[in-house]
């Protein structure tokens, strides 16, 4: 018996080696196609470049992908999911106050995993690119939704315990297209930095939302003091 069990964990092992190798080697394609994007561009990246930056054969990218659009549409898929799953976990660390919830999704959209460089001129390569290819829409669609409606929610409470003038969605409108731009200037490289353009997202909804935060973070009633020190 104990020799069947070693055995048996033995194959066990090997299997979970290969699909481990298998998603590793799959991680590394994706990774060569950011840095491909950023550095070449949508029209200019092939999957030789892919392959000569993720140190695999060319053979290794068709296995895995077998075309450009697919492995195309995996990157797009990766930053994606990536995104959605930096501000959910933003949102969850905050913890119960809608203010410090607000302040945690501005901030999240400044994270040094996702605002890089690199992934900035990725997501460009793509912005470029969507209005032409329907399954770049319908990829990103459903997130989009989900934190435009979570922006709206937030907006929606801090109306009701701020007693603030005005109307949810207009604002959480003008909150997202002000961090959109912001990633814009990154993007265009007119010497925004990651630090100035949060910067400007806290002094918007310090603004906006006066009651609440201030530059510094929430206000002392909102959130306990020194929760969201900067990055």
């Amino acid at each position: 018996m104990r020799a069947g069990g070693g055995e048996q964990g033995s194959i066990d092992g090997e299997k979970r080696g290969r699909k481990a190798s298998r998603e590793t080697r799959r991680q590394q394609l994706i990774e060569a196609t950011i840095d491909s994007l950023a550095k070449r561009g949508y029209s200019d990246t092939t999957l030789a470049d892919v392959a000569v930056g993720a140190g695999l054969s060319r053979g290794i990218v068709n296995f895995h992908f077998e075309s450009k659009e697919n492995l195309l549409v995996a990157t797009l898929q990766f930053l994606s999911e990536e995104y959605s799953d930096n501000w959910q976990a933003a949102l969850e660390k905050a913890g119960p106050s809608v203010a410090g919830r607000l302040w945690a999704l501005v901030h999240a959209d400044f994270s040094r995993k996702i605002c890089t460089k690199r992934k900035i001129a990725a997501w460009g390569a793509f912005w470029g690119e969507a209005k032409s290819r329907p399954t770049y829409q319908a990829l990103c669609g459903a997130r989009d939704v989900k934190y435009r409606e979570t922006v709206i929610a937030l907006c929606t409470e801090l109306k009701a315990e701020g007693g603030y003038d005005y109307q949810p969605e207009p604002v959480a409108l003008s909150l997202c297209a002000m961090l959109e731009g912001l990633w814009l200037r990154l993007l265009m490289g007119d010497g925004t930095t990651r630090e100035k353009a949060l910067e400007a997202a806290t002094a918007f909804v310090a603004a906006v939302f006066p009651r609440h935060l201030t530059p510094q973070g929430p206000r002392p009633d909102q959130a306990p003091a020194g929760q969201w020190d900067r990055p």
